[in-house]
C-alpha cells in the first residue's frame, strides 16, 4: 500500500544503533571463550571515546562516544524515546564494542592475523545473536543488521544464513580501515553475494572512522579521518558496480549510510559512465586489453546499476540538496542514540527540509523505499504511526524562526544544522 492521504505519515529511520553493554555479550558467546573474554573486558578501553562528550547525557554524545548510552540496549526506554520523536521503525547498526574488539564497531580496524579473526568472529557473533533478542523486542519495528568479516566466506555465508534464520534483515560488511582495507571487489567473494541476493538480505556499507585515533595517530587523525570517510563509503559502490555483481545477482540489494554528501554521488557516477566510455573505441573494442574481460561482464552504464541496486541511506548532511538534484534511492534516517543525529529535534528537521515537498515525495524518503527494502509491511507501520507519527500537515508546516531550536553552548545536533542551515538562510531573505 501508500501511506499516501493518510493523515499520519510514517517515519522509517534508516540509521539507528544499538548494542550490549560490555559484559552482557557473555552469555551470547560460546563457552570455550569465556576466560579470554573475562581478560579482554577488565582490560578495555576505548581510546576514540575517552575525553570525548564524557561530561554529557550518555544518550546524546557525539557517535564515537556513545557506546555506555543505555538507549543501545535498553529496549523500553528506546521505544519511548522512538515514540516521542515519531518514528515507527528503523534499522539497527552496532554502536558498542563487541567482544575482543579493540574499540567500538565503527572505529575498529578489521582482524589483521589468524588469531584476531577467530576471537573478534566470535566477538561478532554473540552481537548478532544478542541483536536478534533485541529485535524480537519489537520485531514491527527494527531490522537488525548481522556483521560479518570477509577473511573466510564460508563463515560469512553461514552468518548471513544464520541471520535470516534469527529474523535479521541485512548483512554489515566490514569498513575500510588505514590499518585493515576490505575490498569488495573480488571474486571469491561471490558466494556472499549469491546467498544475500537469495535470502533477500540487503548489504550494507555504514561510514566509520577509517583512521586511528587521537590518542595513536597523532591530533591530525580525527580531522582526516572526518575527510576521508566519503571517500572510503562511495568506492564500495565502484567496487560492486565495476565487478559486475549486480550483472550476475540483479536483485541484490547495496545499500550506503551516513554519508557527508550525497549530492556528490551523480558526479561519481557520471565519471565512472566516462571513463567506462572512454575506455573503448566506440565499437565496444577495449583500449586496454587487460580490462576487456571486465568491461565485458558490464551490460549497462554504472549509473544505470545504481538506480536499480543501490541505495543511499541515513542523516545525509545534504538530503535535501541531493533530493532536488535527482539523485535517485535516497532514504532518511535520525542516528539514534548519535548526537550528530536529528533527536531531540526530528520533527523540526523534517518541517525545515520538507514543508514543501509533495507527499508522494515524503513517502518516499521517510517509508515506502525504506518499507520496500527491508520488508516491512506498510500497513502495520501505518498503524504504528497513527498512534505516535507526525501527521502530514506538521511536517508541511514551515518551521518558524521563533520555534527554531535554541542549541546551549554544550548541546550538538548536528545533522540539524547541517541539513537545515542554508534551508533556513533561503527562508531568511
Amino acid at each position: 500500500m501508500s501511506t499516501a492521504g493518510k493523515d499520519h505519515q510514517v517515519v522509517f529511520s534508516t540509521d539507528g544503533h544499538c548494542g550490549a553493554d560490555l559484559w552482557d555479550y557473555k552469555p551470547y558467546l560460546e563457552q570455550r571463550y569465556h576466560d579470554a573474554f573475562d581478560v579482554w573486558a577488565n582490560g578495555f578501553h576505548d581510546a576514540w571515546a575517552e575525553g570525548t562528550d564524557q561530561d554529557r547525557d550518555a544518550n546524546h554524545r557525539v557517535g564515537v562516544a556513545s557506546m555506555m548510552a543505555p538507549l543501545n540496549w535498553d529496549a523500553r526506554m528506546r521505544l519511548e524515546y522512538l515514540d516521542s520523536q515519531g518514528i515507527a521503525a528503523e534499522v539497527l547498526f552496532p554502536n558498542t564494542a563487541p567482544p575482543f574488539y579493540p574499540s567500538g564497531a565503527l572505529t575498529a580496524a578489521g582482524p589483521r592475523n589468524a588469531e584476531e579473526y577467530e576471537l573478534r568472529f566470535a566477538g561478532l557473533r554473540a552481537h548478532n545473536r544478542w541483536l536478534v533478542d533485541f529485535c524480537s523486542e519489537a520485531p514491527d519495528r527494527w531490522a537488525g543488521f548481522a556483521q560479518v568479516f570477509l577473511d573466510d566466506v564460508d563463515d560469512a555465508v553461514a552468518e548471513a544464513r544464520a541471520a535470516k534464520a534469527g529474523g535479521l534483515r541485512g548483512i554489515l560488511l566490514p569498513n575500510d580501515h588505514v590499518l585493515r582495507m576490505a575490498n569488495l571487489y573480488y571474486p571469491h567473494l561471490d558466494p556472499l553475494w549469491e546467498v544475500c541476493a537469495e535470502l533477500e538480505l540487503p548489504v550494507h556499507r555504514h561510514t566509520n572512522f577509517p583512521t586511528e585515533s587521537v590518542a595513536e595517530g597523532g591530533n591530525a587523525a580525527a580531522l582526516i579521518g572526518m575527510v576521508e570517510m566519503q571517500f572510503y563509503v562511495v568506492r564500495a559502490i565502484g567496487h560492486m558496480i565495476l565487478s559486475g555483481v549486480f550483472e550476475r545477482h540483479p536483485s541484490l540489494v547495496f545499500v550506503i549510510t551516513e554519508i557527508t554528501s550525497a549530492s556528490e554521488i551523480p558526479a561519481y557516477l557520471a565519471r565512472l559512465d566516462g571513463m567506462l566510455r572512454m575506455s573503448s573505441m566506440g565499437d565496444g573494442t577495449p583500449l586496454v586489453e587487460h580490462i576487456a574481460d571486465a568491461l565485458g561482464a558490464l551490460r549497462r552504464t554504472p549509473s544505470e546499476y545504481f538506480a536499480t541496486n543501490c541505495y543511499v541511506a541515513g542523516p545525509t548532511h545534504d538530503l535535501r540538496q541531493a533530493h532536488d538534484a535527482g539523485v535517485p534511492n535516497l532514504m532518511w534516517g535520525a542516528d539514534v542514540p548519535h548526537s550528530e543525529g536529528t533527536s531531540p529535534f526530528t520533527l523540526e528537521a523534517l518541517q525545515t527540509v520538507m514543508w514543501d515537498l509533495p507527499e508522494s515525495d515524503l513517502n518516499d524518503l521517510l517509508a515506502t523505499r525504506a518499507a520496500k527494502v527491508y520488508d516491512f509491511d506498510l500497513d502495520s507501520l501505518q498503524s504504528i504511526a497513527d498512534r505516535i507519527g507526525p501527521t502530514v500537515e506538521q511536517i508541511k508546516t514551515p518551521l518558524a524562526a521563533e520555534d527554531r531550536p535554541k542549541f546551549p553552548q554544550d548541546t550538538r545536533c548536528t545533522i540539524f544544522n547541517q541539513q537545515t542551515a542554508p534551508l533556513l538562510k533561503t527562508a531568511d531573505r
